[in-house]
């Protein structure tokens, strides 16, 4: 997915999967990396009643609520088998408030098993954000 100001893009790794993700601010930067995320693992939906949860999350600095964020979408996609596909976030301060919609997962390809830390730093740019998010496959 690439638009003019959001983005992200599959970055050539070893043994893990890495993606570069860029935005305008950090509530868009969060949404385009779970949009990669589920890209990654070919995550489709099923055509079915959509699926809304709503969370808070609370950390020290964007890196960790990052890792969290998606984290939580991994674990919502484990414990009750679904993704999301629409996101209203806001922040504020360090403080998220999400709410995802979506649906029970029909396919995924490929299983990411944890969001890491590995060189992980929210950089900004003269257009926004940016940040490179390694996944354990």
């Amino acid at each position: 997915m690439e638009t003019e100001f959001a983005g992200y893009r599959e970055i050539e790794h070893t043994a893990d999967w890495e993606l570069q993700v860029w935005a305008p601010d950090f509530p868009v930067l969060l949404e385009t990396a779970a949009r990669g995320m589920y890209a990654l693992a070919h995550t489709t939906l099923r055509e079915t009643a959509r699926t809304s949860r709503t969370f808070e999350l609370s950390s020290r600095d964007r890196e960790s609520l990052l890792v969290d964020f998606l984290s939580e979408l991994l674990f919502l996609g484990e414990e009750e088998n679904l993704a999301f596909d629409e996101f209203r976030l806001s922040m504020d301060g360090n403080n998220l408030k999400a709410q995802v919609l979506g649906a029970p997962i029909r396919e995924q390809v490929k299983e990411i098993k944890a969001v890491t830390y590995h060189r992980l730093q929210v950089r900004q740019t003269d257009t926004g954000l940016e940040v490179n998010i390694v996944f354990d496959v």
